[in-house]
């Protein structure tokens, strides 16, 4: 996956992890920013790589979590 990413730009000679283009999103209110942070915690529940979002390694959802 992430060859084939890296073979799609002429300035990525093998790998590609993060997307190139820069579309920020404006974090007015803290209901966005809540959303934006929880759609980031469940990415890899979604993508089914954990169950729970705090099981995921290097994840900031366990310092989100009551514990």
């Amino acid at each position: 996956m992430l060859e084939r990413a890296g073979k799609k730009k002429s300035n990525v000679s093998q790998r590609q992890l993060w997307q190139q283009h820069n579309k920020p999103i404006e974090l007015w209110n803290n209901k966005v920013i809540k959303q934006k942070i929880a759609y980031t915690h469940n990415n890899p529940v979604e993508a089914g790589f954990v169950t729970d979002p705090v099981d995921l390694k290097y994840s900031s959802a366990r310092n989100y979590t009551e514990d």
